[in-house]
């Protein structure tokens, strides 16, 4: 279980930085307001880029604390730029690095269970790491590449993946 998340949370918000540290330098290089990004989203319903980065982060650090028995840490939202962005993925890694593979493994069977607006979820661990969190986490950082990729940011697929 802790292979299955903890590593690959790390890798891909760690791509995540990385996109995100293009995109401004992108936005700086054409003297262009960096606010435009941060607002910027595949089509009017989806969620901006800033909210892509938000999700993306809530869905790893929830998941990670809820299977380790963890009160789910809370961190200020991606309000105020991409300092703001990098600083809230800088805390979320910082926290999956204080955990370790016995905390994580075994909870395959651990009943989790919180609230989503008014409704309460109740998942065995593997199903609710593997069919709850991991195709949300996946889908909001690729939404978030998306959207740069979208708007001229040159990125290639190492980026995403954050390996080099």
């Amino acid at each position: 279980m802790y292979a299955a998340s903890v590593p690959v949370f790390k890798q891909l918000l760690g791509g995540l930085s990385a996109v995100l540290a293009k995109g401004e330098a992108y936005a700086e290089e054409l003297h262009a307001d960096a606010e435009v990004l941060l607002t910027a989203r595949l089509y009017p319903n989806m969620f901006n880029l800033a909210r892509q980065v938000l999700v993306a982060t809530e869905f790893s650090k929830s998941c990670a604390a809820r299977l380790a028995g963890l009160d789910v840490p809370k961190y200020e939202g991606v309000e105020g730029g991409f300092a703001e962005a990098q600083g809230r993925i800088a805390a979320v890694l910082a926290f999956l690095d204080t955990l370790t593979p016995e905390q994580i493994n075994g909870s395959e069977d651990k009943e989790i269970t919180y609230m989503v607006a008014t409704t309460t979820r109740r998942y065995l661990g593997q199903p609710y790491l593997l069919h709850a969190v991991m195709p949300q986490f996946a889908f909001h950082v690729t939404t978030a590449y998306d959207i740069l990729r979208n708007n001229g940011v040159k990125l290639q697929k190492p980026d995403y993946l954050h390996v080099y």
